[in-house]
């Protein structure tokens, strides 16, 4: 079944449609929440709240706004974040670099195709290596300006201007 169908039943509350989006993205969103929270029981509660999220919100996806796999992304992303930023688990003690993240991506077979792929790799891997290191530790690790600012030596002016700047590139080269 296409992409825009699944997701187009699965607004509908068609279970089938949930349990297809869930085998086609729930092991590559597991990895980005792994990748944040560096602990297995936790990634799979937070994988768990953001589908139940997502299936109860389903009526605010809309294509225009981008695509499927963003949206659920964005959602894990930020339930993660939320997580360790509770202070239950502090993010320098256990994320991953930028490689990793990059591999649980491009691992998973729907990420790389014209359903809904993007690989994050091949765009964060044209940037300048001192974008590399900010986006790693702000958007991988989640790492807030300051944190990022404390880690890289640099003052925190710097870590704004070169995280705006190199977001402008990643947009320039996803064309959004």
């Amino acid at each position: 079944m296409q992409l825009p169908i699944l997701v187009e039943k699965f607004q509908q509350k068609d279970t089938i449609a949930f349990e297809a989006l869930y085998n086609m993205y729930g092991k590559s969103i597991h990895g980005v929440i792994y990748n944040i929270v560096r602990d297995y029981a936790v990634a799979d509660d937070i994988l768990q709240d953001v589908f139940v999220k997502v299936w109860n919100n389903s009526s605010n996806y809309s294509t225009e706004k981008g695509r499927f796999f963003t949206w659920l992304l964005t959602i894990a992303r930020k339930a993660a974040l939320d997580k360790i930023h509770s202070k239950t688990i502090n993010p320098s003690e256990h994320n991953l670099n930028k490689q990793c993240f990059a591999d649980i991506i491009e691992t998973n077979e729907f990420l790389n195709t014209e359903n809904d792929g993007l690989d994050i790799k091949v765009f964060v891997s044209k940037l300048a290596n001192s974008c590399i290191d900010v986006i790693e530790l702000i958007y991988f690790k989640g790492y807030n300006q300051k944190e990022t600012s404390e880690s890289l030596d640099m003052p925190i002016s710097t870590i704004k201007t070169r995280n705006r700047n190199c977001m402008m590139q990643l947009r320039l080269m996803l064309n959004i």
